[in-house]
Formats: structure tokens, C-alpha cells, sequence
């Protein structure tokens, strides 16, 4: 079994005069970042390998998740393969992912996202939103062969929010 978490990052900020790929995180991004983050640990989300997209909203998010989660730093790699929004290249990065890496994590960017968990799971989630997780386990024990998985759970922070 093979089990893919996939952590959309969260909410950005149009604020600053900067390209796409350096865009920060909004007030409420940071908020919903806590706020997931927390929900993990209670959760105890755990992974063997961390993917990160190296765009600075996907960074931020990351580093405000993961200090919660108590995974080695050396689990975790930054990409700009992941700065995708097709989801060609998020779909090559997982499949070729070692296969004796049992739960991936995956730290991204819609579209990808919504289009990876609606051709891969089995529910139909009409948009991950900013900072939703989505967590699909799939029947095999080689990441390359991965196709029709079973959606296990999706937290989204507007579930969280008091």
C-alpha cells in the first residue's frame, strides 16, 4: 500500500510587486497554516518522504506544517518540478517516487492538485482549496503503477475555523 498526502499551499498575498513563483502568504494564509498544522499533529500525520514545490507561498506553508509533523529535515527536498499547475509533472514526480517510500507528502499547487485527486481518488473534490490537504492510499506497492486509489480523508481550513 502506498499512501500519498498531498498539501496544497496556503492562501497567498497579491500584495507585493513580486513574480508568481515569489508570492508570500496573506494573514489568512499564516492563520491556516496553524491551523491545518495543528490538525495534522493531532492527527499524527507522519511521512518517509517530503516534496516540496520551491515557490516561496509552497515554502512557507511547508515550514509552518512540518515542524508539527516531526519529520528528519533530511526527508525532505525542495523542487521546482512541483511549481506546476497542469499536473503533468506533479503525476512524473510521484510515479517516479522510490518505491520504498510507503507515505508521500507532497506540498504543491492547483490545478495539479484538484486534477490529481480527481483522476486518482475516489472522490470527487471540485477544488482543494488554499491549504486543503487531501490524502489518497493506493493498492500497490510500487509508486509507478499507482492509478484508481481510495480518498481516505480532505481537510480543508474553512472546516477548522471557529
Amino acid at each position: 500500500m502506498k499512501k500519498l498526502i498531498l498539501i496544497r499551499h496556503a492562501k497567498s498575498s497579491w500584495e507585493h510587486d513580486v513574480i508568481d513563483h515569489k508570492r508570500p502568504l496573506s494573514k489568512r494564509g499564516i492563520k491556516d497554516a496553524n491551523l491545518v498544522a495543528k490538525k495534522l499533529k493531532s492527527l499524527e500525520f507522519t511521512a518517509d518522504l517530503v516534496l516540496i514545490s520551491d515557490a516561496t507561498r509552497t515554502t512557507l506553508t511547508a515550514n509552518i506544517i512540518l515542524p508539527e509533523l516531526n519529520i528528519d529535515k533530511e526527508k525532505i527536498v525542495l523542487t521546482h518540478d512541483l511549481y506546476d499547475f497542469s499536473g503533468i509533472n506533479l503525476t512524473k514526480v510521484i510515479k517516479n517516487c522510490k518505491d520504498e517510500v510507503e507515505t508521500l507528502l507532497v506540498f504543491g499547487h492547483n490545478h495539479a492538485f484538484t486534477g490529481f485527486v480527481n483522476a486518482y481518488g475516489s472522490a470527487y473534490i471540485d477544488n482543494v482549496p488554499t491549504c486543503g490537504v487531501v490524502v489518497i492510499e493506493f493498492d500497490t506497492d510500487e509508486w509507478s503503477n499507482i492509478s484508481s486509489g481510495n480518498t481516505l480523508t480532505s481537510i480543508f481550513p474553512r472546516d477548522l475555523r471557529p
